[in-house]
């Protein structure tokens, strides 16, 4: 067993379209290379600082990544009975190409929705002001297939009082 700490920079594509880990900035990967009879399994931790959008305000979000990686990556031709060949990694030319396994990790680990707190009230459905920056905000617009029966209101009102 060998175990291996790296500090890289981020592929290009390790997210969503709504939060990722951008391309180039730093990722730590602690491994643990282990040799096992069809080739060697890859194991440990990979930590990163993921940056999006909240989903609810669209106020810019930061939140740190860690998430588990482990991969087997088989030599050619000694593929394990019973498994997919589409599911396996294989070495290429002596060499292990982590980036593919790297990449699903990472992407599970992201939250589906990420907020910029869990409270975030998000945006005005009518004029998109942001409601954490005015909490009393409204509007006082009535639905105009009401606007008949709001007329009728008044009128009940005035003839209660004569």
């Amino acid at each position: 067993m060998r175990k291996v700490r790296r500090n890289v920079e981020a592929p290009a594509g390790l997210g969503t379209d709504v939060v990722g880990i951008p391309e180039g900035s730093a990722l730590v990967l602690d491994l643990r290379l282990e040799s096992v009879m069809e080739g060697v399994l890859v194991s440990g931790t990979v930590r990163g600082r993921a940056a999006g959008e909240c989903v609810r305000c669209l106020e810019d979000v930061s939140l740190d990544v860690e998430t588990e990686l482990q991969e087997l990556f088989v030599y050619p031709g000694r593929t394990p009975a019973g498994e997919d060949d589409e599911d396996l990694r294989e070495f290429e030319d002596d060499l292990i190409d982590l980036e593919p396994a790297l990449r699903d990790a990472v992407v599970l680990a992201l939250p589906f929705q990420p907020v910029c707190r869990e409270d975030c009230p998000g945006l005005c459905s009518e004029c998109g002001a942001r409601l954490a920056d005015d909490p009393g905000h409204r509007h006082d617009s009535a639905d105009p297939r009401w606007a008949a029966l709001q007329g009728l209101s008044g009128s009940l009102h005035d003839e209660k009082e004569s």
